[in-house]
């Protein structure tokens, strides 16, 4: 099988598909795409996976092989550290060794544009095209190293009011579940009124038997600790830190969705962030009451941050996001970045000297209730792809007892009920699992058409 690149970049699990010849490959068809492209450097960062800083030395010696010039970090990032890196260093793009929030089996290659926003489907076509196509070069080991953390953290806090976090006192629990982020809040928040508590911020290369990824059922520790340290909130970043998940002040996870509203009424009410608003299929309807109201362009892509940010470079966004936790800011680069958002809701909670399920309160009074599950299948070879096709053939019109006002093929099937609650069927582009996403106004609802929608499949 030859070796193809997702949602998010290539991912695959080390020893089997992910070997050092395959990413020597992988590297040489990026290398080959550079030349094609009069590129010159490239910017190369790794996170804390089994053997990610070696992966990222093959990678670097085979573009310093082919002539390009390598600025390497000088130790573990996250992907949005390499993304500030890749703009801020003038490359031409980046290349992040990640697998983001996967199990720790799994390793991959992500590509950056040389704004830092992730490599666009032409560009990610066109290194798949020259896989094979050309023989490795190696044997040349020259490159620069750079502290891409520190380029990063100063990029963060050049985004910071000088004395926000010296208005209150605020105890922050934050887990890095192994992953990249570790102790970075502590080293921004470092001379504040704020207190960090940091949990799992060590490296683990089995992520403590979890998937490094910030939703509910990964974080009974944060919740826990949470409750015990009466902590005002817990943010947990996944494995390259580009995603977040809140946990409020009483120890509950509040959820990606109210996450993506929180900091879009943040960017725009109280940063005043200029611009249109743009959202992944998967996200909240009260995202489209919001844009109603606020007099923005709302625009709806499919599922992929990829897709935000082409918006990004298309448009002035002011804020965009996907149901996944992963959030980009008009006034950063276009890309998602789970610290950043974890400092952008501390900043909110000091402004508006509200806990954050009070905050959520607020919003249910202005925009309406909406409660959201997600729910992973496993399914084999494309299992998951048949099936969402078999099902726009044939779409229902009503699903427990709610008639359904609309059909979205945007991505997979989502259907859109009269009272704004959705289901939606689609096939993973990063895991072999088929996703069922299910917002509606009250809890019953939601479990009903969750319970139908999975016998409907």
């Amino acid at each position: 099988m030859g070796i193809k690149f997702g949602t998010d970049g290539w991912r695959a699990i080390i020893g089997e598909e992910y070997t050092f010849d395959n990413v020597r490959k992988v590297a040489q068809a990026h290398a080959d795409h550079f030349k094609e492209n009069g590129f010159k450097k490239v910017a190369v960062g790794y996170d804390t996976r089994f053997l990610s800083d070696e992966f990222a030395e093959a990678v670097a010696e085979v573009f310093a092989s082919n002539g390009i010039e390598v600025v390497l970090s000088s130790s573990i990032c996250t992907t949005p550290a390499l993304s500030v890196a890749t703009k801020e260093l003038g490359a031409d793009e980046g290349v992040m060794i990640t697998a983001s929030h996967n199990i720790y089996k799994y390793n991959g290659y992500k590509v950056k544009l040389s704004t830092g926003s992730p490599a666009t489907p032409s560009v990610i076509a066109n290194i798949e095209k020259n896989i094979g196509g050309s023989d490795v070069k190696r044997g040349v080991k020259n490159w620069e190293e750079v502290d891409f953390n520190k380029l990063y953290k100063d990029k963060l806090k050049s985004y910071l009011t000088d004395n926000i976090f010296r208005q209150k006192n605020l105890k922050v629990i934050h887990d890095a579940m192994f992953g990249a982020t570790m102790g970075i809040f502590s080293d921004i928040l470092r001379d504040t009124f704020l207190e960090v508590i940091e949990i799992n911020n060590y490296r683990d290369l089995a992520f403590g038997g979890h998937h490094p990824e910030p939703i509910d059922k990964n974080l009974d520790l944060l919740k826990k600790k949470v409750v015990a340290e009466k902590g005002d909130i817990g943010i947990a970043n996944d494995g390259d830190g580009d995603r977040v998940g809140i946990v409020n002040e009483n120890g509950e996870f509040i959820g990606t969705q109210l996450g993506y509203v929180l900091l879009l009424l943040h960017t725009i009410r109280n940063r005043k962030e200029e611009g249109a608003i743009a959202k992944t299929t998967s996200v909240s309807y009260l995202v489209d009451r919001i844009a109603e109201k606020e007099n923005r362009k709302l625009y709806e892509t499919p599922v992929g941050f990829k897709y935000i940010a082409e918006l990004f470079e298309k448009d002035k966004i002011a804020f965009g996001g996907e149901e996944s936790g992963g959030y980009g800011f008009g006034f950063h680069i276009p890309e998602r970045d789970g610290v950043l958002a974890g400092l952008m809701m501390l900043e909110m909670i000091i402004l508006h000297n509200k806990p954050v399920s009070k905050l959520i309160e607020d919003i249910f009074s202005e925009f309406g209730t909406a409660y959201y599950k997600r729910v992973d299948l496993r399914v084999e070879g494309n299992q998951g792809r048949e099936l969402v096709e078999n099902l726009k053939k044939n779409p229902p019109k009503e699903l427990a007892g709610f008639k359904i006002k609309k059909v979205n093929m945007l991505d997979g099937v989502k259907l859109i009920f009269e009272n704004d609650g959705w289901i939606m069927f689609r096939a993973s582009g990063t895991e072999p699992v088929l996703r069922i996403y299910v917002e509606m106004p009250d809890k019953e609802s939601l479990e009903k058409v969750l319970e139908e929608g999975i016998k409907l499949i």
